[in-house]
């Protein structure tokens, strides 16, 4: 069994759109972040870097219990556990994986600062949502061009799929419309249409 500490956020659903993908059972421990949850002394002890994601695998190596923190190490630790979602053949590895480090080093950093300036600061600071927004742009003109050559990020649809998906449902946040870019609306309208990912989108449940 996984214990999944998570809030609606898009990191939080990267990995209960995982574990629906595969249909590993899961129980969902909910941290609200908008109350300072992720900083409890518990959490911390599972997360010393107080944010969600984090699981609990009751059955990790060795029979034994092991707390993984970090979206992209979760989903790497997931998918190498059950054999799914991330390819065994090296160079379709390799294209997995730096995929998903785009996303964890700027498709998600930077569009969750454009989320920032643009919605919850507390004072409108226009050259840093010009700045984001630039950068936002400049992200899913990356995505765009490599989706012209590929179906999905790593060929097939992978881990590095699901860590970017949450966040470009989030586009109008980002002052981003996905008709400026064809092909990564292609891509987010076929990742939408999966059943897991619709069930993975409702976790948690508020």
């Amino acid at each position: 069994m996984i214990d999944l500490y998570t809030w609606a956020t898009p990191n939080g659903r990267k990995i209960s759109i995982f574990l629906e993908e595969v249909a590993l059972p899961y129980e969902v421990i909910k941290i609200d972040i908008s109350n300072g949850e992720q900083f409890a002394a518990e959490f911390l002890a599972i997360n010393p870097n107080g944010k969600i994601p984090a699981i609990v695998d009751h059955d990790g190596p060795g029979g034994g219990r092991l707390a993984v923190f970090e979206s992209g190490a979760i989903l790497i630790y997931l998918a190498e556990k059950t054999g799914k979602l991330l390819p065994s053949e090296p160079v379709a590895r390799v294209t997995a994986i730096e995929w998903l480090m785009f996303q964890m080093g700027g498709f998600g950093p930077m569009l969750g600062q454009a989320h920032h300036f643009r919605r919850f600061a507390p004072e409108r600071i226009p050259y840093a949502i010009e700045r984001f927004e630039k950068e936002a742009a400049r992200l899913y003109a990356v995505l765009d061009r490599r989706l012209v050559a590929a179906e999905y990020l790593a060929g097939d649809y992978s881990i590095a799929d699901i860590a970017c998906y949450p966040w470009a449902a989030r586009c109008e946040w980002q002052g981003i419309t996905l008709d400026d870019f064809p092909n990564v609306r292609r891509w987010f309208t076929a990742i939408s249409s999966r059943p897991a990912v619709q069930r993975g989108m409702q976790v948690p449940k508020l």
